[in-house]
């Protein structure tokens, strides 16, 4: 199984964040200009929380609230849960399974170094397993790589 730093070197360290201060509007356009579905919320350099579209839909649509006056920190996931970049996938994948989430910031020493979401971990196996079955194929065709 491969290992989180794996991934942050083929995806990129590129770490979006917003403040909690920031209007819930601010952080969606956030996430559609940079493509992504969360945001994670820093104050004074240190993670707070973490914004998602999830959040978004659940605690302002579904509530009819306005997303340009409703303030980041009043909808934002606490309590984040983190992982380091030398932990394997299959162990972001049994946290995020287990506390029903779906992206994971990666933290070394104290300092954000990325972001991983679900979509990242399992694009991680199905390449992993495509490799694997590349060479049991080349393996059962007696060749060698």
């Amino acid at each position: 199984m491969q290992l989180v730093q794996n991934i942050l070197k083929h995806k990129g360290g590129g770490i979006f964040s917003v403040a909690p201060g920031a209007t819930v509007y601010e952080a969606i356009d956030t996430m559609a200009e940079k493509e992504v579905g969360a945001l994670l919320v820093m104050d004074s350099g240190q993670p707070v929380g973490i914004i998602s579209e999830r959040d978004y839909t659940r605690k302002v649509i579904l509530k009819d609230r306005s997303s340009k006056a409703a303030l980041v920190s009043e909808i934002m996931t606490t309590g984040v849960i983190s992982v380091t970049s030398e932990m394997h996938i299959d162990e972001c994948v049994a946290l995020m399974k287990r506390h029903h989430i779906r992206h994971l910031p990666v933290i070394d020493e104290g300092v954000v170094v990325g972001m991983l979401s679900l979509r990242d971990l399992f694009s991680a196996i199905i390449d992993e397993q495509a490799d694997t079955i590349e060479h049991l194929e080349h393996y059962v065709r007696g060749e060698v790589p």
